[in-house]
């Protein structure tokens, strides 16, 4: 593993990007998450850009910060990014609540999340051919 080069442990061939108090609940937000997570920067922007959940344009807005961090403050090519980690936390819960029937009231909880995506730069390796016997 190389030597990180920031005081949190990052590697020198990794970047991030954080988001935090996203207005979504982190099972919406994970969902999207899922989608990047693992794959090229190039397909993530076009799984995000075409996506039909409302959170995923801010989702590609992070995720084009983490790339930018990636091309300029750690010189990474940006060819070879892949989405290593997009973590999703919980963050606050605002409380409010709703009038029900016969006086009563119900409790509706509006959720928070924090989003951090890390993109890293992998060498690409050719594959193996078969030569002819």
């Amino acid at each position: 593993m190389s030597k990180p080069n920031h005081p949190r442990g990052l590697p020198e061939t990794e970047a991030q990007a954080i988001l935090k108090n996203i207005r979504v609940s982190p099972t919406k937000l994970n969902l999207v998450a899922a989608m990047i997570r693992g794959a090229k920067v190039q397909d993530a922007v076009a799984n995000l850009t075409f996506s039909k959940k409302r959170i995923a344009q801010t989702v590609k807005k992070t995720l084009e910060s983490a790339i930018a961090n990636a091309e300029n403050n750690h010189q990474l090519d940006v060819d070879r990014l892949v989405v290593s980690r997009a973590e999703v936390g919980r963050s606050m819960v605002m409380k409010r609540f709703q009038a029900r029937g016969r006086g009563k009231a119900a409790r509706v909880e509006k959720w928070f999340s924090h989003l951090k995506i890390v993109v890293a730069e992998k060498t690409v390796v050719a594959a193996p051919t078969r030569e002819a016997a």
